[in-house]
């Protein structure tokens, strides 16, 4: 009697998971594969902040077929990230005058060129913000909140970026020229 049971607790769990599936792939579910890039070659120019190029070419190494160059000249298009700020303002205030919350702001702008120069993306902001409860009584954790959000709003903003660099249209190579 005790193996019938097995068998009906296994038999269940297989039909379970097989019912699970099925509802996934019955809503559109499916695992992030590989990005299509849209070019075989890039450099990234990110002099203006290390930090997001370098998070910016892990997600091109591992999420692309996309091979990144060293030298601008030796690649098909050349993103820039012009520039990375973060800032943060007061959104609210306690009677006594004590800040209670405040609003995280990340910008990040960029631009996408191909080898002659032209703009594939021209020059676009990507903005994000969180709002963030503030207790002054918590001051390291709160420092500690800040940082992990910002970096979760880099990576999200890395994760933006891509979605747009699939989309990029790259013009067709001028025949006239040599």
């Amino acid at each position: 009697m005790n193996m019938n049971m097995n068998k009906a607790s296994t038999m269940r769990n297989a039909l379970t998971g097989i019912l699970l599936s099925l509802l996934l792939a019955a809503c559109g579910f499916q695992l992030r594969g590989v990005a299509n890039l849209p070019f075989e070659s890039l450099y990234v120019d990110g002099r203006a902040n290390p930090g997001l190029a370098a998070e910016i070419g892990l997600a091109i190494r591992s999420g692309t077929q996309t091979r990144l160059t060293d030298k601008a000249a030796d690649a098909q298009a050349v993103l820039q990230v012009q520039g990375a700020s973060q800032e943060k303002r007061i959104l609210s205030l306690s009677g006594a005058g004590r800040v209670r919350e405040y609003e995280l702001i990340y910008r990040v702008s960029f631009r996408l060129q191909d080898r002659e120069g032209r703009d594939l993306i021209s020059r676009q902001p990507i903005e994000l913000r969180r709002d963030m409860a503030y207790d002054d009584t918590q001051i390291i954790a709160k420092e500690q909140e800040e940082a992990l959000l910002y970096r979760d709003m880099q990576s999200y903003a890395v994760a933006q970026l891509m979605r747009r660099l699939v989309a990029a249209k790259p013009q067709p190579a001028d025949e006239n020229q040599p």
